[in-house]
């Protein structure tokens, strides 16, 4: 099994080819399940350039217990997320174009394709305002999160969660699919939304019967 410093290194990598985000922005986490230690990335360091020993190592109280590097200025919010999530283990920030496009609005995503609502939720809803870095804006954003995988930060991007990494990865896939389809079909006419107990219903099916080991 790949080290937690390796998974982080290897996602932040991945972030960016999936054109998530540009630059050093955005910032990536996991957390060891039985440890309860939370992995993050480093502040403004390129993530083709984040080595395993650059990854700065929380304790499940919140302390750095390694590495040498200043850790992403979004540590309350990873911090916060896991406080209030035991199903989360891993966390990634993006600065996605199309979801991105409804945390720069206000507007929450609503629930208009069927794979949106069985692995985010009913909707993603945009948290209010803070500034980055800030202890209010990772309240703000649990707050907003609820139980669901994602959430968006107002006037600043997205923020995907899942029991580990690639689940991360696919309900950060799902968002922006979702957030470009939405408004793709704003163009055509009024979008359908999904009502919720077909919502419920969907949920319910992937929880229990969907895939081979249900």
């Amino acid at each position: 099994m790949a080290s937690y410093e390796k998974i982080v290194v290897s996602a932040g990598l991945e972030m960016c080819q999936r054109s998530l985000t540009v630059g050093t922005w955005g910032n990536i986490s996991c957390r060891n399940p039985e440890t309860g230690e939370i992995y993050l990335t480093p502040s403004g360091i390129d993530y083709k350039k984040i080595k395993q020993e650059d990854i700065v190592v929380f304790n499940r109280d919140g302390k750095v217990i390694r590495g040498d590097k200043k850790p992403s200025i979004e540590n309350q919010l990873h911090l916060k997320i896991y406080e209030a999530r035991e199903d989360v283990n891993a966390i990634i920030h993006t600065h996605a174009v199309y979801s991105g496009a409804f945390a720069i609005t206000g507007e929450k995503i609503p629930p208009v394709s069927e794979d949106f609502v069985q692995i985010v939720g009913d909707s993603v809803r945009c948290a209010d305002y803070a500034l980055p870095g800030t202890k209010e804006l990772a309240l703000n954003a649990v707050k907003a999160l609820g139980d669901r995988k994602a959430v968006l930060l107002l006037n600043h991007g997205t923020v995907c969660v899942g029991e580990d990494m690639d689940e991360a990865f696919k309900v950060c896939d799902v968002v922006e699919k979702t957030a470009r389809l939405y408004i793709y079909s704003r163009f055509i006419g009024e979008p359908r939304l999904i009502p919720d107990d077909d919502i419920k219903a969907m949920q319910e099916f992937v929880k229990n019967s969907y895939g081979q080991d249900k």
